[in-house]
């Protein structure tokens, strides 16, 4: 398996592929969702977002 060193520094190499995230405008916390079911599995509530999960686009068309 392949290392990027150092390890233990916190970072990760690419986004987390199997989840999105969008900020909910009502109360400015960030949430994932698992893009296969739907279904929302975590939120933040100091405001600022995941680190390395997609954002999804929540403009209006």
């Amino acid at each position: 398996m392949a290392t990027n060193p150092p390890s233990g520094d916190n970072h990760r190499n690419g986004a987390v592929r199997a989840r999105t995230q969008f900020k909910n405008p009502v109360n400015d916390i960030w949430y994932k969702r698992d893009p296969l079911t739907g279904r929302i599995m975590d939120g933040k509530a100091d405001g600022t977002r995941f680190k390395g999960v997609r954002r999804e686009d929540t403009t209006m068309k």
